[in-house]
């Protein structure tokens, strides 16, 4: 039995090898091209994918391919129709990284609430002129007491709402946008914009979800209202950002994931200057616990599927 990695830098954790597979082949990074990763799959069984894409291209050119094991939650890099059409097997890992996201999320709303990146720099660098023993510049705001609306609530949503309310947080699930009929426990999704101090993503990518944060969405929030994204970059439209922040209408954004990754490095975002914007590399889920369960939810997939009894299949 032949298994390819396709991206396995992205996994610093080792991963024990089974036995019963023959030839492991880890590859630290593999070019998105078609020829490059069917090429790379030559001869595989099984595959496991963090975010390099399988496209019905690459499938149609790897005929011994019978299992795919997404090193992710999210599994938006795989075509689950070209899947099931070749009889590829897809599991993800779920809820592996709720405790990592979730105090990413938690530590960003603190930063952003208190203005803690201006101040980091206002201490070395205009405190010995103050005549006062502080010194006052953005407000801060406390995180007991604001409303934070959650979209999404899986593992991770679920999480960030049980450390938010600890906190004393206020928090509201949004329902999907557009939809009239509101269930138990979720909040219209126009709703949870217009209310909420700060607003965190926790959904899939996925047709329905692209571009969910917008020009009018960014328009409705509260002026000063925080925007956080931990989940996957298309889910929010980078421009509206970026004139939110510029006019003020938002107060800060966290942004761990962006619409290309790795950047260009080209990209206005990148080269805003705003003193409360965090961008991040796509580590919230990366604590050393959280590549660790990551790690045992690989191999537990793997195991399962030796024994003919797959488990958190996707497809």
């Amino acid at each position: 039995m032949k298994l390819v990695f396709l991206d396995s830098d992205t996994l610093p954790h080792p991963l024990k090898q089974p036995d019963w597979i023959t030839d492991w082949v880890n590859l630290p990074a593999t070019e998105q091209t078609t020829h490059a990763v069917s090429s790379a799959l030559q001869g595989a069984q099984i595959c496991i994918t963090n975010k390099i894409r399988i496209t019905p291209a690459i499938l149609a050119q790897c005929p011994d391919l019978k299992y795919i094991c997404v090193a992710a939650t999210g599994y938006d890099c795989i075509d689950l129709q070209a899947c099931r059409e070749h009889g590829v097997l897809v599991s993800n890992v779920p809820g592996y990284s709720k405790q990592s996201v979730a105090e990413s999320v938690i530590a960003s709303i603190y930063a952003l609430r208190r203005n803690l990146l201006t101040y980091a720099r206002i201490g070395p660098s205009r405190w010995s002129d103050s005549p006062h023993f502080c010194v006052h510049d953005r407000p801060i705001q406390d995180v007991a007491g604001a409303t934070l609306g959650i979209i999404g609530q899986g593992a991770i949503g679920s999480e960030v709402a049980r450390l938010a309310q600890v906190l004393g947080m206020q928090v509201l699930f949004a329902e999907h946008r557009g939809k009239h009929e509101v269930r138990d426990g979720y909040t219209r999704f126009e709703t949870v914009i217009a209310q909420a101090d700060v607003i965190t993503l926790h959904c899939p990518l996925t047709p329905a979800t692209q571009g969910l944060i917008g020009q009018a969405e960014v328009a409705h929030m509260k002026p000063g209202a925080l925007l956080i994204n931990t989940a996957r970059g298309p889910l929010v439209n980078e421009d509206a950002v970026i004139d939110g922040l510029r006019t003020g209408h938002l107060g800060g954004a966290a942004l761990d994931v962006l619409v290309t990754e790795p950047p260009a490095g080209n990209e206005p975002l990148l080269a805003l200057d705003h003193p409360n914007l965090i961008i991040t590399p796509h580590v919230a889920w990366a604590a050393h616990d959280g590549q660790a369960r990551l790690a045992s939810g690989l191999e537990a997939n793997l195991q399962a599927f030796h024994a003919g009894q797959p488990i958190n299949l996707v497809n």
